[in-house]
């Protein structure tokens, strides 16, 4: 199995690298791949050497499966060209996302729509992929009309710049800013640009995301995102509305029972999910757990999970072993 990796040196780049060496993926053959600027140097990867080469240079190297993480430019331009050599794409960012002819994919919640056609397969965005899986199962037994989520974003989402600007501002460092406004010490309500209806492009991807991972149009989803000045995970407060009634020990059960599922709820003994818990961790944390008291059938959750694991790497390489598995790649 020849996979390479295209966005190696970055930060959730990096992590793809971690993961596959985790979970023991069957890499014969390692590419890392990244810009010009970047051939030539080393990435080591179980115990071996390989050199950086370049988006170009990796199609001619046949791999079986590329994860890219590289930014929409990068995508748009070469995930074509890959899939045209027969490559099987797997995409972090955001170019393919909302492309009807493109699956995108959570392995718990829809990898049955994968099919050997599917040459460019697209990873949804970090918050997304933590709430839908959370929701898969309360929504097959309750039916989810509606969902209101807050996000409190760390600042690894952003990438290794946000990470040196919080730590700049920190130790009182005057350096190179990732954001308009300080971070430490801040709440910035503002995560991606902002669109003509007042809701961010972050936002709007939360909403559109899961629809079409969820594969039901009739959930309704309204979000605010928020960068905080953390790292280790992404939070969300998500308020969820439901056709029928629940119980809550039925739901604790449910989502205790979900695959890549961890339920910490025990506020008795102050055990709630937290980024700093979920850091280094594949699995989506949920607790919080309460009736919403203001409406009937509706639902209080406090859902966190590591942003560049879940939210990003770890959910890549297990659409590829999915791949693997159903004999795909």
């Amino acid at each position: 199995m020849k996979v390479a990796v295209v966005g190696a040196t970055g930060l959730v780049g990096s992590e793809i690298l971690t993961v596959l060496a985790e979970r023991n993926f069957p890499v014969t053959e390692l590419i890392p791949v990244a810009s010009e600027k970047s051939k030539g140097k080393e990435i080591e990867f179980k115990g071996k050497k390989y050199k950086v080469v370049t988006p170009s240079e990796a199609i001619a190297l046949k791999p079986n499966v590329a994860l890219f993480s590289a930014g929409g430019e990068t995508s748009t331009a070469y995930a074509p060209l890959y899939a045209e050599a027969g490559i099987t794409v797997v995409d972090n960012s955001s170019a393919w996302r909302m492309d009807p002819t493109k699956k995108l994919v959570v392995p718990e919640v829809n990898g049955n729509v994968l099919t050997a056609a599917d040459k460019i397969i697209a990873n949804p965005n970090c918050s997304t992929i933590q709430m839908v899986v959370v929701l898969k199962p309360l929504h097959e037994k309750y039916k989810i009309k509606r969902v209101v989520v807050s996000t409190y974003q760390s600042v690894t989402g952003t990438g290794v710049k946000a990470v040196d600007q919080l730590m700049n501002e920190r130790a009182g460092i005057d350096g190179e800013k990732a954001y308009p406004y300080q971070i430490d010490l801040n709440v910035i309500p503002h995560i991606d640009v902002f669109q003509d209806n007042g809701y961010t492009k972050e936002e709007m991807k939360m909403i559109k995301e899961t629809n079409k991972i969820m594969g039901d149009d009739s959930i309704r989803v309204t979000a605010t995102t928020v960068r905080i000045p953390v790292m280790g995970g992404h939070s969300e407060s998500v308020n969820i509305e439901f056709e029928n009634d629940f119980d809550l020990n039925e739901v604790r059960q449910l989502l205790a029972a979900e695959e890549g599922v961890i339920v910490v709820d025990d506020p008795a003994n102050l055990k709630y999910p937290m980024p700093k818990d979920a850091h280094g961790k594949d699995e989506v944390l949920v607790g919080r757990i309460r009736r919403d008291e203001s409406q009937d059938k509706t639902l209080n959750l406090w859902v966190v999970a590591d942003n560049l694991r879940k939210g990003a790497a770890t959910n890549a390489v297990q659409i590829a072993e999915l791949l693997s598995q159903k004999g795909l790649i």
